[in-house]
């Protein structure tokens, strides 16, 4: 499971959920669309429809990537452990992982419920760009796997930053999502920011 709120998915979301389905043991990684992340402010966040489709669009023609908007129906705000609980009834026989940034890691001690989280899954963490320094007692628990996946460099943030600024970011995004966030002129200036 790769929860982000995608706002936009861009290569580097593709990247790494190709990485974990091809070079572990990973069947298939699920984009989990979020609707609300508790920790972060909503003032830039386009409606969860345009984000869903343009996760989908992304991951269309993947075979191994796959899209949920399982969170849209569930109680808001979002909160990881509430929803792999959801997850974990409804798909009794799989057995889920959740993909994490280390710079996730290193507050996962005050999500909601973070020790339920470890006792239903796994975590599979991915490194970033700058150093990030994560206690050895987190790094020691036997559901924490550290995987040597490639580090990006720019993110969501940086996306809405160039388009704000009248430039072009077709290619840091999948084609089609790119389209589809062009021809409706999200995060520009001066243009309505949710549509």
């Amino acid at each position: 499971m790769y929860f982000g709120t995608f706002n936009p998915i861009h290569k580097g979301h593709l990247t790494l959920g190709n990485y974990f389905s091809n070079n572990t043991d990973l069947d298939e990684v699920w984009f989990v669309v979020t609707p609300q992340n508790p920790f972060k402010a909503n003032d830039t966040l386009l409606k969860d429809s345009h984000r869903l489709e343009m996760v989908r669009l992304a991951v269309e023609d993947q075979i191994n990537l796959k899209v949920s908007d399982i969170e849209f129906s569930l109680p808001k705000p979002s909160y990881t452990i509430d929803t792999l609980e959801y997850l974990v009834n409804l798909h009794p026989t799989l057995q889920f992982s959740l993909l994490m940034g280390e710079d996730n890691l290193i507050h996962f001690d005050k999500w909601k419920r973070h020790q339920d989280i470890l006792n239903l899954v796994q975590l599979c963490v991915y490194p970033r760009k700058h150093k990030v320094v994560i206690p050895e007692i987190i790094l020691k628990h036997e559901k924490i796997q550290v995987v040597n996946a490639p580090k990006l460099g720019f993110a969501s943030e940086n996306i809405r930053k160039i388009l704000s600024e009248g430039k072009s970011v077709k290619s840091l995004m999948p084609i089609a999502s790119w389209a589809y966030l062009n021809s409706k002129n999200f995060y520009k200036k001066n243009i309505n920011k949710q549509l």
